[in-house]
C-alpha cells in the first residue's frame, strides 16, 4: 500500500476525533499566553494517544511537548491554538455576527493548526507502531504565536536543540508549499508618564503623557523614509490617558510592531523608534518606559524539504466539496472584493492563477513555486535557525479570505476547514515519515539549512531579563 493511501487511512478512521478536538477549541477563542482550555484539550488528546506530555515547558503555562518513540531522528510537529481579540463571530453565516460583542475569535485559523498538527502527530505514531519505525515524534504545543511569540521563548531555552528537522502547516485559501522567508520582527509598548493638570485654569503645571505618544508617532512617520523599504512598523495607541479633555493626560501607551528580513535590522530600526520616544519624552516633560511584548526571527526556507513536502501534497490530492460546501464558500466569496482575490492568489504564476481566479473553493494543486519573500512574520522562524523547518498550506476558506477577519472565524469550524485540516495532517505525517525513512532526506535538508546560515549563531531577541507572562487560569 502506497504511503499515502496508508496514512489517509489512518487518519480517516480518526476524523471525528480530530475535527471535535478542532471544534471544541473554535468554541472557546483564547488569546496569547491565555490558551488554558486549548491546551488542556490537546495535551489529553495527545495522552489519550499515547504520547509522554511535559506541561508548561520554557516557562510557558500554555506551553507543552508531547512526545512518542526513541532515539533518533528527531521530528518536530509545530501546533498553534492561540485566537485573535474583537474577531467573535458565529459559525456558518455570511454575514458579520459576532457571538459576543467585542469577543475572541479564532481569525487565524489555529484551532484548526492545532488539530491538524495533532491529526499528522498521531498518525506518524501509529505508522511507527504499525511498522516499527524507529525515531521520535514530537508535538510541540506553541501558544501565543499572534502576540506573544511562544516559540521564541521554546527556541530560547534550548527544546530544539535535538530536533532533526520540524513541520508545520497553515489554514489559507489555496493548497500550496510555504517555502517563503519572512520578516523578523519586535513588538513593544512605550508607556508615557506624565502629570495631570486642569486644562484651562493650569495648564502650565500639567505634562501631557498623551501629547508625547502624539509627537512620537509623527517623528515615527518622519522616519518611513529613511528606512529599508523591506521593513515595516506599524502602532496602536492602547491606552490615550482619559476621556476629558479638560484633564491633561497623565498617562498613554503605544504599542509598536517593528519588521525587517533581518533581526540584526530590526534591532537596529528598534534602537532608532526607541530614541524618538525619548525625544518626545524630553520635548513633553515626561518619562517614557519601553516594555517587550513579542519578537520573532526571519523564516529560513529550505528547498529539500519544499520538494519532498509538494511531492506529498500532490499524491494526497485534494479534498471533495460538495454542494453544501460550494454553496457556502460563493456566499463568503460575495463578502469579499477583487482586490481580496488577487491578493489570495499573489505569487502563482499566470497560468494557475487564471485557473483559478474564478472558483470559489480551490480544488487544484499548483506547481512548486519560486521561493518568495513574505512582508509577514511568524515565529516558526526562531524554529528554522535550529533546524530545517517547512509548511504547507491547505484550502480551509473560500478563495479571497483575508487572514484576521471574521470570514476566517465564519468558516473556521465548517465541513471546508475540516477537509483541509485533515489534508494539511496526511501531508505533513506523509513528509515526516519519507525524511524517516530516508537519512539522505534530512542530510540534505541539513547540509542546506547550514548554507543558507552561513555560520551566523542563532540570538534571541528576547531580552535576557524577560519570562513569559503567567496569566490567570481560567479553566
Amino acid at each position: 500500500m502506497e504511503l499515502q493511501t496508508l496514512i489517509s487511512d489512518l487518519i480517516e478512521q480518526k476524523r471525528d476525533k480530530i475535527i471535535e478536538l478542532s471544534d471544541k477549541i473554535w468554541d472557546c477563542p483564547e488569546i496569547c499566553f491565555e490558551e488554558h482550555q486549548s491546551s488542556k484539550y490537546l495535551s489529553e488528546a495527545l495522552e489519550g494517544e499515547g504520547f509522554h506530555v511535559e506541561r508548561e515547558v520554557a516557562g510557558l503555562r500554555t506551553g507543552f511537548i508531547g512526545s512518542y518513540g526513541i532515539g533518533k531522528p528527531v521530528v518536530a510537529i509545530l501546533g498553534e491554538f492561540d485566537a485573535l481579540t474583537g474577531l467573535s463571530q458565529k459559525k456558518g453565516f455570511a454575514e458579520h455576527e459576532p457571538v459576543a460583542a467585542g469577543g475572541h475569535g479564532h481569525g487565524c485559523g489555529h484551532n484548526l493548526l492545532g488539530a491538524g498538527a495533532f491529526a499528522a502527530a498521531v498518525a506518524i505514531k501509529d505508522y511507527m507502531e504499525q511498522t516499527g519505525l524507529q525515531g521520535t515524534v514530537r508535538y510541540y504545543g506553541c501558544p501565543a504565536e499572534e502576540s506573544g511569540s511562544g516559540k521564541a521563548f521554546m527556541a530560547r531555552a534550548g527544546l530544539f536543540d535535538d530536533v532533526d528537522l520540524a513541520l508545520s502547516w497553515h489554514p489559507s485559501t489555496v493548497p500550496a508549499i510555504w517555502n517563503v522567508s519572512t520578516l523578523a520582527n519586535y513588538s513593544v509598548t512605550f508607556k508615557f508618564n506624565g502629570k495631570s493638570a486642569h486644562a484651562a485654569v493650569a495648564p502650565h503645571l500639567g505634562r501631557s503623557a498623551l501629547d508625547a505618544v502624539e509627537l512620537m508617532n509623527v517623528g515615527v512617520n518622519y522616519l518611513r523614509e529613511h528606512m529599508i523599504p523591506e521593513a515595516r512598523v506599524h502602532y496602536a495607541i492602547t491606552d490615550t490617558g482619559g476621556a476629558s479633555p479638560n484633564v491633561v493626560q497623565p498617562h498613554a501607551e503605544v504599542v509598536y510592531l517593528i519588521r525587517a528580513p533581518k533581526k540584526q535590522q530590526v534591532k537596529d530600526l528598534y534602537e532608532r523608534v526607541h530614541n524618538i520616544a525619548k525625544g518626545a519624552a524630553l520635548m513633553t516633560g515626561t518619562t517614557v518606559e519601553a516594555v517587550f511584548e513579542g519578537t520573532a526571527s526571519n523564516l529560513i526556507p529550505n528547498t529539500t524539504l519544499a520538494g519532498v513536502m509538494h511531492k506529498n501534497l500532490t499524491a494526497v490530492g485534494v479534498p471533495f466539496y460538495d454542494e453544501f460546501d460550494q454553496q457556502f464558500a460563493k456566499e463568503i466569496r460575495a463578502t469579499l472584493s477583487q482586490e481580496d482575490v488577487d491578493a489570495s492568489l499573489a505569487g502563482l504564476d499566470k497560468e494557475t492563477s487564471k485557473k483559478l481566479k474564478d472558483k470559489d473553493i480551490v480544488d487544484v494543486i499548483p506547481p512548486l513555486g519560486d521561493e518568495t519573500a513574505l512582508s509577514g512574520s511568524t515565529d516558526v522562524g526562531d524554529v528554522s535557525w535550529f533546524v530545517p523547518t517547512m509548511q504547507c498550506l491547505t484550502a480551509c476558506w473560500a478563495l479571497g479570505t483575508p487572514f484576521h477577519t471574521w470570514q476566517v472565524v465564519s468558516q473556521g469550524a465548517m465541513p471546508i476547514a475540516h477537509k483541509g485540516m485533515l489534508q494539511a495532517g496526511k501531508v505533513i505525517a506523509c513528509t515526516a515519515i519519507d525524511a524517516m525513512e530516508s537519512t539522505d532526506i534530512i542530510e540534505k535538508a541539513k547540509r542546506e539549512w547550514k548554507e543558507r546560515l552561513e555560520g551566523e549563531p542563532y540570538v534571541s531577541l528576547i531580552p535576557e531579563n524577560v519570562v513569559p507572562p503567567r496569566k490567570e487560569v481560567h479553566v
